[in-house]
């Protein structure tokens, strides 16, 4: 079950971790993130499915196996109460006929009096076996109900992540930027606080000429993580629109330094239009600076 899970959170790395910058340096040079990542989601997608598939099969299955073990556990115990119950009583039988014997020749006692106390001594054991068993059952009751919880919450955790997933899918296929920023609020529903969703949407609002509110989205996720690469390049976007040519150029200048592929974004978005022919932007956004 876990090498499926695995699977899963492997294959959606490149849409919940790596920003879009940080894909795999082997598509072409004329080639975009997006149409790269819409020519793959298809192969993906069919493979996550089955992997989900295969995953409720087995959940499924689990849940079966330990319905069916807890019965037999069950089975077992009464079984062995019942064999004790009648080992017991046989004993008892045995000493009764020998005490019975030992009366008649002796006179030790009446037979009433061996007869109680017979019968407390016997009730007395089979209370103790009882409360032994029903102990056991208690135990394994609790065991079970602690593993269907776990199982649930495992399906929930599942059914929370395709949805995710699938969010993620519809994004990635919308052109219109009020769409997309739709679909980002519904994931940070789902998952509040979730960095990726908050600088895409932030992306979003650039789209949206949103400066304001994509620079207020990128301090959201520089306070949880301030070494986010893709953060800082979408609020050095937001600075160079609204004129901060200093904040911008030093948020691209700590993007780049965390991931050199941002060089190459920064020198063709129109973002940067207004630093273009600055000798610092150029420096940054320069093939040179990159090699020394």
């Amino acid at each position: 079950m876990l090498k499926h899970l695995f699977a899963l959170l492997f294959l959606c790395l490149p849409f919940t971790v790596l920003p879009a910058a940080e894909q795999p340096a082997g598509s072409e040079a004329g080639e975009t993130t997006e149409e790269v990542r819409s020519r793959l989601t298809p192969l993906m997608e069919r493979y996550m499915l089955d992997e989900l598939k295969a995953l409720r099969t087995e959940m499924a299955q689990f849940r079966v196996n330990v319905k069916e073990e807890v019965v037999q556990k069950e089975l077992s115990v009464a079984d062995k109460a019942m064999s004790y119950a009648n080992i017991t009583v046989t004993y008892f039988f045995y000493l009764l006929a020998g005490a019975a014997s030992v009366l008649a020749i002796v006179g030790w006692q009446s037979l009433r009096e061996l007869k109680k106390s017979a019968r407390d001594y016997v009730e007395t054991q089979m209370k103790q076996i009882t409360d032994t068993y029903e102990r056991k059952l208690r135990q394994i009751e609790r065991e079970l109900q602690r593993k269907t919880k776990v199982i649930a919450e495992n399906y929930r955790e599942i059914e929370r992540f395709q949805e995710v997933h699938g969010l993620w899918l519809r994004a990635s296929q919308e052109q219109s930027p009020q769409a997309k920023m739709e679909i980002y609020d519904q994931i940070l529903h789902i998952k509040p606080g979730d960095l990726d969703a908050l600088t895409h949407k932030a992306d979003a609002a650039l789209m949206m000429d949103e400066r304001q509110w994509a620079l207020s989205l990128c301090n959201r996720v520089m306070q949880v993580d301030p070494q986010n690469a893709h953060a800082l390049y979408q609020r050095a976007c937001a600075h160079a629109g609204m004129g901060h040519e200093e904040q911008a150029l030093s948020d691209l200048e700590l993007a780049v330094v965390k991931n050199v592929h941002l060089r190459h974004v920064a020198a063709e978005d129109e973002e940067f239009e207004p630093l273009r022919q600055h000798p610092r932007f150029v420096e940054l956004t320069s093939d040179v600076a990159e090699n020394t």
